[in-house]
């Protein structure tokens, strides 16, 4: 199984496992951070400006 590649300013799906919501929530990625511990770490921003950020294993494309 390949990895998921993400870039700044593609969009992305949050799972509700770490939005808290019913539903996986669409975004655009503002940010990717380099976590030394937990690997890579995904900021999202959605239409209603709500941020979201984690681990990348709760993220997929859109």
């Amino acid at each position: 199984m390949s990895e998921e590649k993400f870039t700044v300013k593609e969009k992305a799906k949050v799972s509700p496992l770490l939005s808290g919501l019913e539903e996986w929530v669409e975004g655009v990625i503002i940010k990717i951070f380099k976590n030394p511990f937990l690997g890579d770490e995904i900021a999202i921003k959605d239409s209603q400006g709500r941020i979201f950020f984690g681990e990348k294993k709760y993220f997929k494309k859109s």
